[in-house]
């Protein structure tokens, strides 16, 4: 490990900024990130929050830990790709595929897959783990990702994420009928405070999220959704339509165990994906069809209808 320390001559601005202003070959979203793993403190004190106003004479410390030596090679894995070209790669994500590598699981990720595919053209910002990698969606979740080729590409990306500007609509089967036609869930979301695993309404370290949810089709005991997302929390959707009392259907960890269709894991599909192209300069959405075992569901529940 290594320890920067960096005294402060600046009134009022940002712990990143400051940062990044200190260390010009650290990109910004690396000190975010150091940051929110606690590897940053001010005046001793380890500091969470990025957005923390540093005042003239604190004292910052940025704990570097050693890149950890990890081998994640490239597997010959099928990939649906929507769109690319040399900044981005769109690919409709499978359900059950997980995006990155994490320990004791190196192989049979989404990078994995890249990897092959793109060979060496991956951003490397998010390093050996996860070249490329933007954001994410879980496991169980499928739909459309997008890919930074390069690290001018995730920069712009990263950006536009953190503006709330890249357009994000989800479907998603959830349990129960909705009686309202529109609803915006304006609720925090941080850890929880029981289970380490599991995200929960004013958790811990709590961050704002916004979920549009409009609906779209109703079948008495479950209702079809759009969930439009104006920020990118982890399962913000699953947590927010749980809190509301409608849990995705099949989503064992928000909802209920009990289900009366048999689906691995949560019905939640990313369908539409938009945002400014990194070197064209022009906005670019792509959409993608449910897949089949959602479709199957919804097929049933029409035929219940007639």
């Amino acid at each position: 490990m290594s320890l920067i320390e960096i005294v402060s001559n600046e009134e009022n601005k940002r712990l990143d900024f400051l940062i990044s202003n200190e260390i010009a070959d650290m990109s910004r979203s690396r000190i975010q990130g150091l940051i929110e793993d606690g590897q940053v403190t001010v005046n001793g004190f380890v500091e969470l929050s990025k957005n923390k106003k540093i005042k003239t004479g604190d004292i910052i410390t940025i704990n570097i830990p050693k890149p950890e030596v990890l081998s994640v090679k490239p597997e010959n894995i099928p990939l649906e790709i929507v769109y690319e070209d040399e900044d981005v790669l769109v690919v409709n994500k499978p359900k059950g595929m997980v995006v990155h590598p994490a320990a004791g699981n190196y192989d049979g990720t989404l990078v994995n897959a890249i990897m092959y595919h793109c060979s060496d053209k991956l951003s490397s910002i998010n390093g050996v783990i996860r070249p490329g990698i933007v954001h994410r969606i879980d496991k169980d979740t499928s739909g459309l990702l997008m890919i930074a080729k390069n690290d001018k590409a995730h920069e712009s990306l990263s950006k536009q994420l953190e503006s709330h500007s890249v357009l994000r609509e989800y479907y998603a089967l959830v349990n129960n009928n909705i009686r309202e036609d529109q609803i915006k869930i304006d609720k925090p979301i941080g850890r929880d405070r029981k289970e380490r695993k599991k995200r929960a309404v004013y958790g811990l370290n709590e961050k704002r999220a916004v979920t549009n949810v409009f609906v779209l089709e109703r079948f008495g005991k479950y209702t079809l959704i759009k969930a439009v997302l104006e920020t990118g929390r982890t399962h913000q959707i699953r947590v927010h339509m749980s809190y509301i009392k409608h849990p995705l259907v099949g989503d064992v960890m928000y909802g209920t165990k009990k289900q009366e269709f048999n689906v691995e894991g949560q019905l939640l599909h990313a369908k539409t994906l938009g945002f400014m192209h990194p070197s064209k300069n022009e906005f670019v959405k792509f959409d993608s069809d449910l897949p089949e075992d959602f479709t199957k569901i919804l097929n049933i529940l029409r035929s219940r209808k007639n």
